[in-house]
């Protein structure tokens, strides 16, 4: 079986891939490779991997004449990140994977996997499950609704599409995001002792490891299509539904060094806890990770150097460097043109 996933190389893609590697799958892995290709360095040589570096918005859609499954990752991650240019963010997160799995039906693919985002649900006190209404609050929020519906409106008998709505996700990956809650909070005491948490604190949100996440996608690629088709799932646990200030606690106390809070940032709009009972009960996915481990694997992959700090572990930071360094090559552009 082949599979496409589009942002391969990415946060969550870079471990996905490998797990589909392990698993007999064949894979094309399509990445724009905006943070390089060094995540895939333990399976570039893998003669089951086909890198193509492209963009989901222009990509020569023969590449899917023989594949059997698209996962789709690909889009500008992130709430903060969305709003960077969010005639960018609906672009990709929205134009572009509609694209992709317009395609991807036309080519005859079978399955269409759709990564969307919790942070649809924006704003409730009640638990949210994926019957609730959606109450996006930012650009990349609101792109993953429009492409949800879009991509949803496509299934059919011969063409399965399902949306996996990922909890926050956290832990070691070989693209390495400090950007995440649970991530920064660890960065933080590492680096000087403070666990960075956005104001109020009293903001609830749902958590998943990274291979925990990955193993959904997983799930549902391997499962029969009378259980995923057109179908919406949570991706987390009930357990992992925590408050901010809490969390920061729970991660200082898992961590072998003492630690303060520092609080930053203007009061997040966003708060929101959901059920996962239906992947739970339909796929029988239950995480392997809790935020204590996740916290600790992150802490000892710095004490070790196994990874670093730096501006492409900032989702937001290594995309403003990217739209400045284009901004001034274009002025370079102009400027010779005009000499």
């Amino acid at each position: 079986m082949k599979v496409l996933v589009t942002g391969g190389a990415g946060y969550v893609g870079s471990i996905l891939t490998t797990m589909l590697l392990r698993r007999g799958y064949e894979v094309k892995c399509m990445d724009r490779l905006f943070f390089g290709k060094e995540a895939l360095h333990n399976t570039i040589s893998n003669p089951r991997l086909e890198l193509i570096k492209d963009d989901i918005r222009w990509f020569d859609p023969t590449i899917l004449k023989d594949v059997d499954a698209t996962i789709d990752l690909a889009s500008l991650a992130n709430d903060p990140a969305g709003e960077l240019d969010p005639s960018k963010t609906y672009a990709i997160n929205y134009r572009g994977r509609v694209r992709v799995a317009n395609l991807s039906k036309e080519y005859g693919v079978k399955r269409y996997i759709l990564a969307s985002t919790c942070s649809v649900y924006g704003f409730h006190e009640d638990i949210l499950d994926e019957a609730s209404r959606t109450n996006p609050l930012t650009t990349y929020a609101k792109s993953n609704v429009l492409a949800e519906k879009k991509t949803l409106a496509l299934a059919d008998e011969n063409f399965t599409v399902t949306v996996l709505r990922q909890a926050t996700v956290y832990g070691l990956s070989p693209r390495m995001r400090f950007d995440l809650a649970i991530n920064g909070m660890v960065l933080g005491v590492y680096r000087d002792r403070k666990i960075p948490v956005m104001k109020d604190g009293t903001q609830w949100r749902p958590f998943v490891h990274v291979k925990d996440t990955s193993k959904a996608f997983m799930k549902v690629l391997e499962s029969p299509e009378n259980k995923v088709n057109k179908q919406i799932f949570n991706v987390g646990s009930n357990e992992q539904n925590v408050q901010i200030f809490p969390l920061a606690e729970m991660v200082g106390k898992a961590l072998p060094v003492p630690s303060e809070i520092e609080w930053y940032g203007s009061p997040d709009k966003r708060s929101y806890r959901v059920s996962f009972d239906k992947i739970k009960n339909t796929l029988r996915f239950v995480p392997d990770y809790t935020p204590k481990e996740g916290a600790k694997e992150v802490y000892e992959a710095l004490e070790s150097n196994k990874i670093t700090d730096s501006l492409k572990t900032n989702t937001v930071e290594w995309y403003k460097h990217l739209l400045e360094a284009h901004k001034l090559l274009e002025e370079i552009i102009l400027r010779d043109t005009i000499l």
